[in-house]
């Protein structure tokens, strides 16, 4: 089909259905991701026989989305949208295949190996939320992004909660409990895939490059859908950072997305740990894997992805009506008042919950207002290779805090912990608030994006 004919409320149809579709998929990707977060950390301790490796899955988890997401991001470039999601979405399929293994075999080996996978899959999931943007108008990014990353909810709230349920599908296939969730998390992964590989046509990214290439060049007969490369011509790393150092508001939001997703991936991380302690001293069970201790931890984690994610259109909208860099600093106020109120309340689980919901609450205000700015801060040339630096970088600050929150566990305590990840928010928020005083208030003007979405009406 020429790209003349897409008129501009067809392209708008396209651009609904889309997001739809991509949020359909992210709630049954999600499962895994949640299920692998909640049981990750005490598997690990329990394989590997030492509570030093309980920030391992964690840490692998994002480590594997950082060194992901740049292949990922190429992979998108060249062939579209549909082809770089589905390939992350099945390394996370292998991924809890994996885990299933560990459990049985009792091999912490394949419990690193399988939360590689699922970090692959994390990876994926969070370039869906740039999906949703390739089409979208210029006053509807942030809800655009938003509603993708609120369709996380549903499975990500889902997954720290498999364990009973799950329970019951393991013993019926024969398995132990704990792999059960598993189990429900690779049928969710393989639904996801179905439904991008079946339904995700024409893929966004190559519909608007197509768009942006008639408008450009004034095209009457251009090639069909996917026939236009972008055209190549250093590293996605190198494309990336060079774009993003051109623009201040780039950096901004590069540091938002990054100083969150370290803060959140920190504290998270250890929550359980501290939980589990705290849990055990209360009622003397003295059983890691006691049942009470799991539904706790499950259900506090459970409120903390919820925080992710459930008010996400809310923040979308804020993004679009306040600006972007006013919902930055709104985000990083949270973030700031989750460590505060977890810290000094570490020692009631009612607490650390309330904490852990503010933790994902500053998140997700950070995530969707800071990537919202990144995507419209640069050209389309750079634009998906910032994207894939930008989840590097996120993956890599997780695994760093995933890495280092382990041991500044067991140096300063679940209180040492926060108040270091409240060091790292009052920094970006800092830089927010300066930048807005400055004059600079979070919309990029950047028009050739919304040239290059909009195309012949």
């Amino acid at each position: 089909m020429a790209t003349t004919s897409w008129a501009g409320p067809e392209v708008r149809r396209v651009q609904r259905r889309t997001v739809a579709l991509l949020g359909a998929a992210q709630i049954f990707s999600g499962i895994g991701t949640g299920a692998t977060v909640s049981i990750g950390s005490l598997l690990a301790v329990e394989l590997s026989g030492s509570t030093a490796w309980a920030g391992s899955v964690a840490t692998v988890m994002t480590l594997a989305a950082a060194l992901a997401a740049l292949p990922l991001a190429s992979l998108a470039e060249r062939r579209g949208r549909r082809i770089g999601l589905v390939t992350g979405l099945a390394a996370a399929l292998a991924g809890a295949a994996l885990m299933v293994v560990a459990v049985v075999t009792g091999i912490f080996a394949f419990l690193v190996l399988g939360s590689a996978g699922v970090g692959l899959g994390a990876a994926s999931s969070l370039q869906a939320r740039f999906a949703a943007l390739d089409l979208a108008e210029a006053e509807h990014r942030g809800r655009a992004l938003s509603a993708v990353v609120w369709a996380t909810t549903i499975g990500a709230v889902a997954g720290p909660n498999l364990i009973q349920p799950g329970a019951a599908v393991g013993q019926a296939l024969g398995l132990p409990a704990i792999a059960g969730p598993f189990v429900i998390s690779a049928a969710g992964l393989m639904l996801g895939c179905g439904l991008l590989i079946a339904g995700l046509r024409p893929d966004p990214l190559l519909l608007a490059r197509e768009l942006a290439a008639a408008t450009t060049a004034d095209v009457i007969k251009p090639a069909p859908i996917g026939q236009v490369p972008l055209p190549v011509k250093r590293g996605t790393l190198v494309r990336g950072l060079g774009a993003v150092r051109h623009s201040p508001p780039a950096l901004l939001a590069l540091a938002a997305v990054v100083g969150a997703h370290a803060v959140m991936v920190g504290v998270m991380s250890m929550t359980p740990v501290h939980l589990l302690g705290l849990v055990t001293a209360g009622d003397h069970a003295g059983h890691m894997m006691a049942g009470d201790s799991l539904v706790i931890i499950g259900f506090t984690i459970s409120l903390h992805i919820a925080g992710m994610f459930a008010l996400s259109p809310l923040f979308g909208w804020m993004t679009d009506k306040a600006g972007r860099m006013q919902t930055i600093a709104l985000g990083f106020s949270l973030i700031l008042a989750a460590v505060l109120t977890a810290g000094f309340g570490q020692a009631s689980t009612v607490t650390v919950a309330a904490g852990l919901i503010l933790l994902g609450l500053g998140w997700s205000a950070a995530t969707i207002s800071g990537s919202t700015l990144l995507a419209e801060s640069v050209n389309q040339e750079g634009r998906v290779a910032v994207q894939g630096v930008s989840d590097m970088l996120m993956g890599a600050a997780g695994a760093a805090g995933g890495a280092v929150s382990g041991l500044v566990l067991s140096w300063a305590g679940y209180h040492g912990l926060n108040m270091a990840g409240g060091a790292v928010a009052f920094a970006v928020l800092a830089a927010a608030l300066v930048m807005l005083l400055a004059g600079r208030h979070g919309v990029s003007g950047e028009a050739e994006f919304a040239g290059e979405r909009s195309g012949p009406d």
